[in-house]
């Protein structure tokens, strides 16, 4: 086990406990005057916490108690300060970059993901169930101004944390009602198709094919299964896109981050779906929102994941002159995709038929680039690579033009790319002989 979390040893117990009060009360007190609720630490929080230091070793002498060490007392307001200004038994998780996944099933059954594909069990990050529940209301509070309950009347919530990484919650609903939880980080927020193929994602003829596809303006899917790394490859694409072009990205919750870099995209809209409030009313959703999107003249419209009756204004958008547009979908493999995105459509208010959703996917979606892990688990790479040629009554009709390898990686299949998609890579620099090696360019 590793990392480390909040004692619960008796003297630690009641300092932690009563720092917390002090800081909450004094917190609160500022809030009720106006004052700002500060995101860092406060220069009030040093007088506070000196104060309360005092009389708590006063209280302690009283009753006749043995004092914490000097390291002990340093630890437990270390605790304090991350439980109210960062993220308490979450912060050393979240502090470690190789850690990429905290899944915890209640309290003290944590368990981690790291980027290498290693899974560990770790330390509690809480002391009780409720100490948990408190800590992902105070997360949901401070995360946005929009009301964000967690209870048993609202018994998930899903937000953002300052540093970028997607916590859900969800309480009440579990065995024996505890508060689980799931933090997933997205560690490359700046990553390139140089940088992918440098990590072992892509070979060097997939790198060329893919910047290709970008150039050329073909509609690419991006598939794999949680955690293939679809968000990070999505992004990477877009790095290929021209500075000014005009992009309008959707989302369930903000994870792309185009908009942050304007020196890679200078013209960026990012919008995001909502929830209904308390109320039940004022919820918007991905559907919705791209439809929105088309009024606002975007070059590329780029969905973050497809989860719904959003594939049908998503493939209107790739159809009607924004092509060079970009999604992602979850599915097991690259042919599979198709039947997701059917099952999808038939959750839409316009209830098309399999032959129609199959000439609506056909005519909109140019390329399914799949993500898979190597057999070891220990490597993200692309595995499989589909040109959609058509549809044919029900079925989507596709080329796998890399299909996976032994290793999973994906290796070019000879004369599968059609001569009119070749000529139009070929128009925007693609060198058409990097198709011609069987084995791909994975050792070069």
């Amino acid at each position: 086990m590793s990392s480390s979390t909040v004692s619960v040893a008796g003297p630690e117990l009641r300092l932690r406990q009563f720092l917390r009060e002090r800081l909450h009360a004094e917190l609160a007190r500022r809030v009720d005057a106006g004052q700002p609720r500060a995101g860092a630490r406060s220069a009030w929080t040093g007088e506070v916490l000196g104060e309360a230091l005092r009389a708590f070793t006063e209280q302690e002498l009283a009753a006749g108690r043995v004092l914490l060490s000097a390291r002990a007392e340093e630890r437990v307001v270390a605790e304090v300060m991350n439980e109210l200004f960062g993220m308490a038994g979450l912060q050393p998780l979240l502090d470690d970059p190789t850690v990429e996944t905290i899944n915890a099933n209640r309290f003290d059954r944590v368990f981690v993901q790291y980027a290498d594909g290693r899974r560990a069990r770790v330390r509690p990050v809480a002391a009780s169930d409720e100490e948990l529940t408190e800590l992902v209301r105070l997360l949901a509070a401070r995360a946005s101004s929009q009301e964000r309950r967690f209870d048993p009347g609202s018994p998930a919530v899903n937000v953002q944390l300052p540093g970028g990484e997607r916590l859900f919650a969800v309480m009440s609903l579990t065995a024996g009602g505890v508060t689980a939880l799931s933090i997933r980080r997205h560690g490359y927020l700046s990553a390139s198709l140089p940088e992918l193929r440098r990590r072992g994602t892509v070979d060097r003829g997939l790198e060329q094919f893919l910047r290709a596809l970008v150039k050329a303006r073909k509609n690419i899917l991006i598939t794999g299964g949680t955690a293939a790394g679809k968000t990070t490859l999505l992004r990477a694409l877009a790095g290929e896109m021209d500075l000014l072009e005009r992009i309008v990205t959707i989302e369930d919750a903000f994870e792309l981050g185009l908009d942050h870099d304007p020196e890679v995209h200078a013209d960026v809209v990012a919008l995001q779906a909502r929830e209904p409030n308390v109320e039940g009313v004022g919820a918007v959703s991905q559907a919705e929102l791209v439809r929105w999107a088309l009024r606002m003249s975007p070059d590329r419209v780029i969905v973050g994941e497809i989860r719904g009756p959003e594939v049908i204004p998503m493939c209107n958008a790739m159809s009607q002159g924004n092509d060079g547009s970009m999604a992602t979908l979850h599915a097991s493999n690259s042919r599979i995709a198709f039947t997701r995105l059917a099952s999808y459509a038939a959750q839409g208010v316009e209830r098309l038929p399999l032959e129609a959703t199959a000439m609506l996917v056909a005519g909109a979606v140019h390329f399914v680039v799949h993500l898979a892990r190597t057999a070891d688990g220990r490597e993200r790479v692309v595995s499989s690579v589909r040109e959609v040629v058509g549809a044919d009554g029900a079925d989507v009709v596709s080329n796998e033009v890399f299909r996976p390898g032994p290793d999973r990686r994906a290796r070019p299949v000879a004369g599968a790319l059609r001569a009119d998609t070749a000529d139009d890579l070929g128009d925007v620099g693609f060198d058409r002989s990097l198709l011609e090696r069987a084995e791909g360019w994975w050792s070069s």
